[in-house]
């Protein structure tokens, strides 16, 4: 059984940074990509980034690219997403994702961006 569990997320000003863990569990984790979502009050979920497992090529949503970072530690069995330069808009609740075993999801953490 696939768990995620993120952590991380917290209240900061515009213009701030936040680092958001996404630990996994029952996986090969070095064998499959992985993915952060957000979703903001009453917005459907939409795609933030992703990581391929092999190349570590890096995936970045238009009104993130430039500002996230997403990284993984296979050692550590964990993806992160450095944000930098946040905004208002940033607010969401952020989900970290795997397409193993079927998918999966974590529980989510909440991002609020105060201006």
């Amino acid at each position: 059984q696939v768990q995620l569990v993120e952590s991380g997320g917290g209240l900061v000003q515009a213009g701030g940074s936040l680092r958001l863990s996404c630990a996994a569990s029952g996986l090969t984790f070095s064998r499959y990509a992985m993915g952060w979502f957000r979703q903001a009050p009453e917005k459907e979920r939409e795609f933030v980034a992703a990581i391929r497992w092999r190349s570590g090529s890096t995936y970045y949503s238009d009104s993130v690219k430039g500002r996230f970072t997403i990284s993984r530690d296979n050692a550590k069995n964990t993806v992160y997403l450095q944000m930098n330069s946040l905004k208002p808009e940033d607010t969401a609740v952020y989900y970290c994702y795997t397409p193993a075993l079927g998918g999966s999801w974590g529980q989510g953490t909440q991002v609020t961006v105060s201006s």
